[in-house]
């Protein structure tokens, strides 16, 4: 830290350097003190300009104090770097670390690895359960992972629409984005316009902070509005055209490859046409699970496919290092390997694989060949356990719908890209007064319902892509409010998983047949494992695979199902309260009516095959 007192410190000023480091530095590059460390004869990435030098990476304590010619000084330590190539770690600019399922020292252990050591961490999960003592517990670890804080932009992200759990307000939200630990303010709600995100907005602008979006694929007035806000960073956005678009308007690319979609090849589907914006791409995991995580890689993944694509290896490796740097202001600090810098370096046999030999934290090795050299000691609060509150008389009433007839028309949504939904309407048989699911067609039932406050309030929606064809799925990581959020074909199955994730003090269950089949215990904010990342990991890819036993045919079930009520994303959200149009941030009808022998529904437009394949001889409607 900065031996003066600093009046308005900027994003990473604890990591800056010491008037005693610094002196040093100066001294081992003049040749007048011996390094502390030497990489020998590597290949260094000279991101700035674009070539790859045969050079010397000389380190003092933990800076990089010069970059020499092969041999020039001598020291105590050398490291052979002969054959590979000296690179800055990588850096991810978007992550939610609670949806790996991991506490942030056990995704250290994880990714740092694989290269990654520094994220940008929008905690708005933890925020949503504990509040601002959940961010403060989720933005540090002992670790070897630095974390910057993405600081959550509203908490609940729509008041007026659902209970929540936590409350931050206005206040607390723009004191926390102007402090040195953070590096933007979260990714908001689009629709919303109000004077609190305006106010929050200006205080990130204010103290030089980015704001990270993501633009649900909109387009002309709505994208044009969001990003007037301020906005300056969208990982939505895959397809060329509105990428090229995001582009031209000055937005940051920050390329996602999550569990739920991987947007790296279409991003680079066609490269020419990117033109000089290849220099304002990043690359983000966002939501990425442990297992993952593990099998896939993390942002040595987007390395490895975007090269994979044709992105020239150099372009590739800056965009995952000193772009990402550079954009979030703190490539004074990493992002290269040039003096004064962090010492954050990985020994990389071929560019192409992006796979660490060795990596560096702080000018000391803390991986090698794919194992870390360190544990995790980071202790668990107990304030974030034992976060599971549902009301004792919930039963199958509550996951009922009603309707009058032998059939209803409901309003439903079709999981599509990962979380992104798409909203059509069906017509399902009433049974005994009840509207049933029809497993047939994979229309099934999803419930949020309050685990913060133990309220007898559920949101009942009807949803498409799941596949099961019995039981039921359950998890407590809802986004954004973490609430409880169960898929099933039958009302019992749904109560019945309820009280399963309630004993298990939240986490992900599969039941079926009164069954619990498979879990995966989350006890830390119902959000995260408190056990090693193996564990997790294979706990979840266990309890996948008893969802297949049940029919489910999507990756990451538990994941797109904690988006299904996401009231950010079009076009239908759910919350514990009820059915809701994104568009116009309003509550609307889950059973429709009907005007003049039409359906009266909430789809933006019939033309996708959802339709057809739902009502072949009578798909149209009418919009109310």
């Amino acid at each position: 830290m900065s031996d003066e007192p600093l009046t308005y410190p900027a994003t990473g000023a604890a990591w800056a350097p010491s008037v005693a480091e610094l002196m040093r530095m100066r001294f081992v590059a003049a040749g007048k003190e011996k390094p502390d460390l030497i990489l020998r004869g590597g290949k260094v990435l000279a991101l700035h300009i674009g070539e790859i030098l045969e050079r010397d990476v000389v380190i003092s304590g933990r800076h990089i104090a010069a970059i020499t010619p092969v041999g020039h000084f001598e020291c105590d330590n050398v490291i052979d770097a002969t054959g590979y190539f000296v690179a800055p770690t990588f850096i991810d600019v978007h992550l939610h670390i609670e949806y790996t399922k991991l506490v942030p020292g056990e995704l250290a252990r994880l990714s740092v690895p694989k290269g990654t050591t520094t994220v940008l961490a929008d905690a708005n999960c933890i925020a949503n359960v504990l509040g601002e003592a959940g961010l403060d517990f989720m933005g540090s670890t002992t670790t070897p992972l630095r974390i910057l804080r993405q600081v959550s932009h509203k908490v609940p992200q729509a008041p007026e629409l659902e209970l929540g759990g936590a409350h931050l307000t206005t206040e607390q939200i723009a004191a926390r984005v102007q402090r040195p630990d953070a590096a933007t303010l979260g990714e908001s709600n689009p629709f919303n316009l109000d004077e609190s995100s305006a106010r929050k907005q200006v205080a990130a602008i204010s103290a030089g902070k980015r704001i990270t979006g993501h633009t649900a694929l909109l387009e002309n007035e709505p994208l044009w509005s969001y990003l007037a806000g301020g906005i300056s960073d969208d990982h939505n956005a895959h397809k060329t055209r509105d990428v090229v678009e995001r582009l031209r308007l000055g937005a940051m690319l920050t390329v996602m490859a999550g569990s739920m979609n991987d947007n790296t090849p279409e991003v680079f589907a066609d490269i020419p046409a990117l033109k000089d914006g290849l220099g304002h791409i990043a690359f983000c995991a966002d939501d990425k699970l442990v297992e993952d995580l593990d099998r896939q890689g993390h942002i040595d993944h987007q390395v490895r496919k975007a090269i994979e694509c044709g992105v020239e290896p150099l372009k590739a490796w800056r965009m995952a290092t000193l772009n990402a740097a550079s954009y979030y202001r703190v490539d004074h600090l990493i992002g290269s390997v040039t003096p004064n810098k962090i010492a954050d370096l990985q020994l990389v046999e071929d560019l192409a694989e992006a796979r660490p030999h060795l990596v560096l934290v702080d000018g000391k090795v803390v991986a090698r060949d794919g194992v870390a050299l360190f544990a995790n000691t980071d202790e668990v609060p107990a304030f974030t356990r034992n976060t599971m509150h549902l009301h004792p008389d919930i039963d199958e009433t509550f996951f009922s719908v009603n309707a009058q007839g032998d059939k209803a028309w409901v309003q439903a949504m079709e999981m599509y890209d990962g979380y992104f939904k798409r909203a059509f309407h069906t017509e399902l048989d009433v049974r005994d007064g009840l509207v049933a699911c029809d497993t047939d067609r994979d229309v099934l039932k999803v419930a949020i319902v309050d685990r913060h406050h133990a309220t007898l309030n559920v949101g009942i929606g009807f949803v498409k892509g799941f596949g099961l064809k019995r039981g039921a799925i359950a998890a407590t990581t809802n986004c954004e409010n973490q609430n409880l959020v169960i898929v099933g074909t039958l009302d019992a199955d749904l109560a019945f998983a309820a009280r399963a994730i309630e004993a298990l003090g939240g986490g992900y269950v599969t039941v079926a047949d009164g069954e619990v089949l498979s879990t995966v215990p989350l006890p830390v904010a119902g959000c995260m494992s408190d056990q090693p990342w193996e564990t997790v990991r294979d706990q979840s890819l266990a309890c996948d695979a008893a969802t297949r036993t049940i029919g489910c045919t999507m990756h990451a079930p538990f994941l797109i199902m904690s988006f299904i009520g996401l009231v950010g994303v079009p076009d239908l959200g759910l919350t514990e309260r009820g059915l809701v149009e994104t568009k116009t941030q309003s509550f609307t009808d889950l059973v429709l009516g009907r005007k003049g022998g039409l359906v009266c529904c909430r789809c933006p437009s019939h033309t996708h095959d959802i339709h057809r394949a739902m009502d072949p001889a009578r798909f149209e409607a009418v919009a109310v």
